[in-house]
């Protein structure tokens, strides 16, 4: 590797801890830590939106995809503005009635306690899932550019330096350190993309950009065929609308992002964050995309097997290893490490926050209780750093698990999100809809809509059906709005009949 990009990286890894350590020393109480006091800045949020939702396979897949197929990323960020206006307008105000620090705390208070903790396991579970997931397989291709740099290093070593770098400043600072390092983690990959594009718009032929768009590489959306409504995410209708519903599940009602959210001062920054990041991400997408397009103008339309890749998403680390001066090279590895570990300790201090939160004090006596157990000082920070530090350890492990199987990494993660964000956005609609609906309803539907999508989810595996990933909350939202109405027709047939028994027994 060659000495400029080494300094960069160490300069990466130099920065942060400094930022860690300036803003931890505003942290001293546990609701500072999950929460950040909601005294952070709307623009460092909304950045910080955009670094948790995307991760290394997002830098590194969306080049390969924009070299295959296009722009269609672009397309599927409409949708995303879409869903996040909606959050904006009708969810931010549920949440904004109160100091809370966990979604869940509104369903908590619309539905009980029950309900509450149902939502929040089932997000713990999705999210240790998911981002066990993502990060075994966002670890692949940070190995092997590694390698290709000179640096030879197993994948378990690697992870174990991502987490123990991570874990240190996420423990040290908590949500605030986390935000402020997701800001310039961004900053640093898209500085990268925009540099790479800028680079290769010079090698660029005069008429490369009329083959892309003959070849239509610059089309936003792909046609919509009635053979592919349902299995390809690029259409129109899957664009639009399943990924504006699938940006109000992950936007409204995950405690990852929505947790960001709560950290805003007002209602009006929460807004401005919201809505910003829907541009962010887009630019950030359209970007990625661009160089993927201008890669396939590079080298002349050629096949991936013919440039001797197995994979779209060898394609870009496969550039920054050989086609990047000194210096950028080292900035764009930096980058890929920016996507791991700002996805990574955004999901360890959501993780924390749920826990501490949705189910009552009982987790944090314990904690505190194993604590003075084990002779460790009394500290108001403890609980939180403690459970930040357990769910680091799952992760690994989880990652680990993941890393043995054969089974495609992105499929399975994107399966594991839609599992979930249906069952868990219909609660929310259950209650705008029905003003009358009873705890007991809302929950009947909540577990019957995740015992289905798990069940179809299961047949869909094996019978070689494919729905795209926009489609699959929906999917779960219909299946909790139904199960819930029917609870709500049958509880009142049964209050109806008792009371006609009443009045039968009175008479």
């Amino acid at each position: 590797m060659r000495f400029a990009d080494i300094a960069v990286i160490c300069a990466y890894f130099v920065l942060l801890p400094l930022v860690a350590i300036t803003v931890s020393r505003r942290g001293k109480t546990s609701g500072d830590f999950l929460s950040a006091s909601h005294d952070l800045p709307w623009w460092a949020i909304c950045l910080s939106l955009v670094a948790t939702e995307t991760s290394t396979l997002t830098f590194i897949s969306i080049p390969g995809i924009g070299y295959t197929t296009g722009m269609v990323f672009l397309g599927l960020a409409g949708g995303y503005l879409i869903g996040r206006l909606i959050v904006a307008i009708w969810f931010l105000p549920l949440y904004a009635q109160g100091q809370i620090r966990s979604a869940y705390q509104y369903l908590g208070e619309r539905f009980g306690p029950g309900l509450q903790c149902a939502a929040s396991g089932a997000f713990l579970v999705t999210r240790l899932l998911a981002e066990g997931v993502r990060l075994s397989a966002g670890l692949l291709p940070l190995t092997w550019m590694l390698e290709h740099n000179g640096i030879s290093i197993n994948h378990l070593a690697v992870l174990g330096l991502i987490m123990a770098f991570t874990l240190a400043y996420t423990v040290l600072g908590g949500l605030r350190a986390v935000v402020w390092s997701d800001t310039i983690q961004l900053c640093i990959y898209l500085f990268g993309a925009a540099a790479c594009a800028g680079l290769l718009m010079h090698g660029l032929p005069s008429d490369g950009w009329t083959q892309a768009w003959a070849a239509g590489k610059m089309a936003p959306f792909h046609a919509l065929h009635v053979s592919t409504l349902l299995s390809d995410p690029f259409t129109p209708l899957a664009a639009l609308v399943g990924g504006a519903i699938l940006s109000v599940a992950s936007h409204g009602s995950d405690q990852l992002m929505v947790q960001r959210l709560l950290a805003a001062r007002t209602l009006r920054d929460a807004r401005y964050a919201l809505v910003g990041s829907a541009f962010v991400v887009a630019f950030l997408f359209g970007l990625l995309s661009l160089v993927g397009v201008q890669l396939w103008i590079t080298h002349h339309g050629q096949s991936l097997t013919e440039l001797g890749l197995h994979s779209p998403d060898e394609l870009f680390p496969s550039y920054i290893v050989s086609g990047l001066p000194a210096g950028l090279g080292g900035l764009l590895l930096a980058g890929v490490l920016s996507a791991t570990m700002g996805s990574l300790s955004s999901t360890l201090n959501a993780m924390a926050g749920a826990s501490l939160t949705d189910f009552g004090p009982l987790p944090e006596r314990l904690l505190k209780r194993w604590g003075r157990f084990c002779g460790f000082r009394e500290s108001p920070l403890f609980a939180p750093r403690l459970t930040t530090l357990l769910w680091s350890i799952a992760l690994v492990l989880v990652a680990l698990w993941f890393a043995q199987g054969e089974q495609s990494a992105v499929i399975l993660g994107l399966t594991i999100a839609g599992w979930s964000y249906g069952p868990t956005l219909g609660p929310f609609l259950f209650g705008m809809l029905y003003p009358d609906a009873r705890p007991r309803d809302a929950l009947t539907g909540f577990l019957v809509s995740l015992a289905a999508m798990a069940a179809i989810m299961k047949f869909l595996q094996y019978s070689g059906y494919h729905i795209a990933f926009p489609w699959l909350v929906p999917l779960g939202i219909a299946g909790m709005l139904m199960a819930a109405r029917f609870s709500m027709l049958l509880t009142g047939a049964r209050r109806e009949n008792r009371q006609s028994a009443y009045d039968a027994r009175k008479d």
